[in-house]
């Protein structure tokens, strides 16, 4: 996209504002998106902020094209609906802050902080913002060599849900936990990013390059990947529900691996760990069943207890009544299991997914660890974890670290989740009818009942 900007030399000066002018601009464009008398939109094209502090102000529909934020705190601030087309943004702390649906084609965002900002519906596709020189030539305007982008910006957490980020360079950049629902990135290029836990669903990825990036727990849904480069992806751990991937490039890529005819069948793993186990290490050998597509299967009644199964595919297994203390099970794909009386004490299931699990009377308290081996008390690790729908009643999770955990939709019915760690946690829509509660922390926690309510 091109976007004029008239020049009467072969050079665009940039004005440069000081803090006390831009809070006297800033005090007028808020006035002005309040519809207060005295308003009055602020126009900050061709601008120098670099520096400044627009923490928590709002320039909501302010018009910044090509605006030099460089190094500028725009922490929690409210861009929403604002013209930042081919404004460089590098080294900004934009931590916090409302972008949706602001125009930012062609904005360098290269090393700036995007942690948990809003950027719904915002459009970064790539652009160049140009200039006429005095003899009528078009030329772009230079602004010390930043280029449009997001590579090595750090955006974990953001919310990027229907995002346009097609053509732009977002190469090793971190966009653990985003929300990339319905977003475009085609022909976008992603090299070398981590996209651990991001929600992809009905994302567009046509001709993308993703070559070594890194998709633990990420969730393909509806995902379109049509001529996109997966080459050398890490995609142990990662979901995918409807996804055609018969025209993508999947070259020297991680994915889990099925047990075929030359591997120790999983009865005899499941002995020479029972063995391992009743002899304290001395005899046996550990489970260790790591990145293993163990779909379906059944592991009922088994003792899996201190195995590998992390980045496992166990989904729609039936694991009933079976032992897993302080196994490992992060990040594994656990979707639709049955789990009933499970014992999973001091298990890890950090960033697993239990979405419609079946868990009923499932134990996750801690244990005691014997004094040979340190002594004390082991949590069981659930941050992270996805319990969407899952059926929980009566499970014992006390002191339990459900810290981000998602449980909206969860049957919690007469469920003990006393002195467990909330922080962040997602209950909306979460049954906790007899759900016991007291002396959790829950700061930040969505959906939970009033505590104090009578």
């Amino acid at each position: 996209m091109i976007s004029p900007q008239d020049s009467t030399d072969d050079t665009t000066q940039r004005t440069k504002l000081f803090q006390k002018e831009l809070h006297r601009l800033l005090v007028r464009h808020e006035a002005f998106v309040e519809s207060r008398d005295g308003g009055e939109r602020a126009i900050l094209s061709m601008y120098d902020l670099s520096d400044l502090d627009l923490s928590r102000r709002n320039l909501g529909r302010a018009e910044m094209v090509g605006t030099l934020l460089c190094n500028c705190n725009l922490q929690g601030a409210d861009f929403s609906d604002a013209n930042l087309f081919a404004a460089d943004m590098s080294s900004t702390d934009m931590r916090g802050g409302v972008f949706d649906r602001a125009d930012m084609r062609g904005a360098c965002l290269a090393c700036a902080d995007m942690t948990e900002a809003s950027m719904v519906d915002t459009d970064m596709r790539d652009g160049v913002l140009v200039k006429s020189s005095i003899s009528g030539e078009i030329m772009p305007v230079d602004h010390e060599e930043s280029a449009g982008g997001m590579e090595k910006a750090v955006a974990r957490r953001a919310d990027m849900t229907g995002a346009k980020v097609s053509d732009s360079m977002v190469v090793q950049t971190d966009l653990t936990d985003a929300n990339l629902k319905n977003a475009r990135f085609v022909r976008t290029n992603l090299s070398l990013s981590n996209l651990t836990g991001c929600n992809l669903e009905g994302a567009d990825f046509t001709g993308a390059v993703l070559s070594g990036a890194i998709f633990h727990g990420a969730r393909f849904i509806s995902t379109v990947l049509d001529g996109a480069d997966m080459s050398g992806a890490d995609l142990i751990g990662a979901m995918f529900d409807n996804v055609d991937l018969s025209k993508t490039r999947m070259d020297d890529a991680k994915l889990p691996r099925a047990i075929d005819d030359g591997d120790v069948p999983v009865k005899d793993v499941i002995v020479e760990h029972r063995d391992w186990i009743k002899s304290n290490g001395k005899t046996g050998e550990r489970a260790v069943l790591k990145g293993m597509d163990l779909t379906g299967y059944s592991l009922e009644q088994v003792n899996l207890s201190a195995a590998d199964l992390s980045f496992s595919v166990l989904k729609g297994a039936n694991l009933s009544q079976s032992e897993f203390i302080m196994t490992d099970l992060s990040y594994a794909d656990l979707r639709g299991a049955t789990l009933m009386r499970a014992d999973l004490r001091g298990a890890k299931l950090e960033r697993a997914d239990l979405s419609d699990a079946v868990l009923v009377g499932a134990v996750f308290s801690e244990v005691n660890v014997a004094s040979q081996a340190g002594g004390g008390e082991w949590r069981a690790n659930l941050q992270r974890v996805k319990l969407c729908r899952a059926l929980l009643n009566g499970a014992t999770l006390c002191n339990v670290d459900l810290e981000g955990a998602d449980l909206s939709g969860a049957d919690l019915r007469d469920a003990d989740l006393s002195g467990s760690l909330l922080f962040d946690a997602d209950f909306t829509g979460a049954n906790m009818s007899g759900t016991n509660l007291r002396g959790t922390m829950s700061t930040g926690a969505l959906g939970l009942p009033d505590l104090n309510a009578e």
